[in-house]
């Protein structure tokens, strides 16, 4: 189904998520360290990558800041419970989803195939608010004719709030339309993704033209 990196020191847990992701129909490469991890993706890009937060030398989130200086693949993270700061600093670098350990190997097989989903493309429209253009077909968004690279989950997020312009839109629903998520708690992977959206293609991000906070209740794009 899909080729997978997974990054996991703990060799029983990796060994068993390595067998549980085969029976899925996974093809699953798995490391220890972040330094392996990195190395393979150099060589041989991934589809989607699982990465544990704990992990000897350079950490899960250091990993993933690495990540997405060479590509936009897919990321989740795999965290301890309890552990807010790090799925907080982990979101903020970049990571798509995450999972709490112990992992439940179906559900993190969902979580993949949600992630994954994201990569298709809903329609060919080439939409245009002003410097801003995002053709869906191409899955490429630009601004004063300068690509933005967004990761599947900031495309899809800004996708769904270019199709409603004008409308709040509460995380809960994002978080259904997006991640395929029902727990409002999780309401921190739509924050951060907004934050990472904002960084990228507004002029100046602390000063939102195109996503705007609605206190309260969520977001909504409205395009100058």
């Amino acid at each position: 189904m899909a080729g997978i990196l997974l990054v996991e020191d703990d060799p029983s847990v990796r060994t068993g998520l390595e067998l549980a992701l085969a029976r899925q129909g996974h093809s699953v490469t798995g490391y220890a360290t972040g330094e392996e991890a990195l190395d393979h993706i150099r060589a041989r890009r991934p589809e989607i990558v699982i990465l544990d937060v704990m992990l000897p030398g350079i950490d899960g989130v250091e990993v993933c800041r690495r990540i997405r200086k060479l590509d936009s693949l897919p990321i989740i993270l795999l965290t301890a419970r309890g552990d807010d700061l790090d799925v907080v600093v982990g979101l903020e670098a970049g990571a798509d989803d995450y999972v709490v350990k112990p992992v439940e190997p179906r559900v993190l097989d969902a979580r993949i195939r949600a992630v994954l989903r994201r990569l298709e493309s809903a329609s060919t429209d080439r939409i245009t608010f002003g410097e801003l253009v995002i053709d869906r077909g191409a899955l490429k968004v630009t601004h004063n004719a300068r690509e933005i690279h967004l990761t599947p989950t900031e495309l899809r997020l800004l996708l769904e709030l270019v199709r409603h312009p004008g409308q709040v839109l509460n995380r809960r629903y994002l978080l259904r339309a997006v991640w395929d998520h029902t727990h409002v708690a999780d309401s921190r992977l739509v924050d951060a993704c907004v934050q990472r959206i904002r960084a990228k293609i507004e002029p100046v991000p602390a000063e939102p033209i195109f996503i705007h906070t609605v206190r309260g209740f969520g977001y909504r794009f409205s395009p100058p």
